[in-house]
């Protein structure tokens, strides 16, 4: 049974705003050591929207070589400007990434046409393995079952997608929509609690958060599914379930997993990018009573 489990990763900064790669190597250590699958970096946990492509392309390389031979590096190299992105695309994969991830422009929706012309150009574009990334809560619309089958079936290197939303009704569409005419294209959940509904329905795990707080619980959810223990796979689904509360502890909710991973001790600050909050004395309690009613391992 397909069942993977990839980290969209923190980053890590420090007070002034500056990456704290010390932090980062250490949290990509410990992702490598639980035995998860891969690494997403640049993705929405991990702050792209407000960094610039310097920035975001530095720590990219950095996680490459801190990974070499240890687990794949996946690089979100989305941008509001279409042609920055196959050039950053391909600079990340001539440095080794294993693929890039995608989402679509956001701020006006795109129809179907607009939208498969969108990726139809960018995967001519890349010299590598894309993935898509379906966030409709954040580009306000979706990339719908039947575009992603088109693309699916026209370039081999759209290799699959994350698709973020919190029910599972739109992924089992896309399972049935692309795997029986792509069985290798990959079908991921961007919502950790979906994580064994996705495997169930044909899917192959999880893009997800959680991984960042405690990958030994995610990767020991992923080893349970893939044992065929049902037994332990309740038991995670429902201590799951409750750790679910960590996104609604507060809004927006990356500072308080930024704070959870520094309370963990795997980064050192949860200072976020601007404007975004750096938890303060109440946040920082609100994650500390989380993280002991949890009792969650490192």
């Amino acid at each position: 049974m397909n069942a993977k489990w990839i980290c969209p990763a923190v980053t890590p900064l420090h007070s002034d705003g500056t990456l704290d790669f010390d932090s980062a190597a250490r949290l990509y250590h410990q992702l490598a050591r639980c035995g998860l699958d891969g690494v997403l970096v640049g993705g929405s946990l991990g702050e792209f929207f407000s960094q610039p492509i310097a920035q975001r392309e530095s720590l990219a390389r950095f996680a490459i070589e801190q990974l070499a031979g240890r687990m794949p590096v996946i690089v979100g190299t989305a941008s509001m400007l279409t042609e920055e992105i196959a050039p950053f695309s391909n600079r990340c994969l001539e440095a080794g990434a294993s693929a890039v991830m995608i989402v679509p422009p956001y701020y006006f929706a795109l129809g179907d046409e607009p939208l498969f012309a969108y990726f139809d150009r960018l995967a001519q574009e890349i010299r590598g393995p894309v993935y898509l990334y379906n966030f409709p809560d954040r580009t306000g619309y979706s990339i719908s079952p039947a575009v992603v089958q088109r693309l699916a079936l026209r370039h081999n290197n759209i290799v699959g997608i994350k698709d973020t939303l919190a029910g599972m009704d739109h992924t089992r569409a896309l399972i049935r929509a692309v795997k029986p005419l792509r069985p290798e294209f990959e079908v991921y959940s961007g919502f950790d609690d979906n994580f064994a509904h996705n495997v169930l329905s044909g899917g192959d795990g999880c893009v997800s958060g959680f991984s960042n707080i405690s990958p030994s619980f995610c990767a020991g959810w992923k080893q349970a599914v893939q044992a065929g223990d049902m037994a332990a796979c309740a038991a995670a689904q429902q201590k799951m379930d409750q750790y679910m509360g960590i996104y609604s502890l507060g809004a927006p909710f990356i500072p308080y997993v930024k704070e959870a991973c520094r309370q963990m001790g795997w980064i050192d600050t949860a200072v976020c990018t601007f404007p975004l909050p750096t938890p303060d004395a109440a946040a920082q309690e609100a994650v500390r009573r989380f993280l002991s009613e949890g009792g969650l391992p490192g």
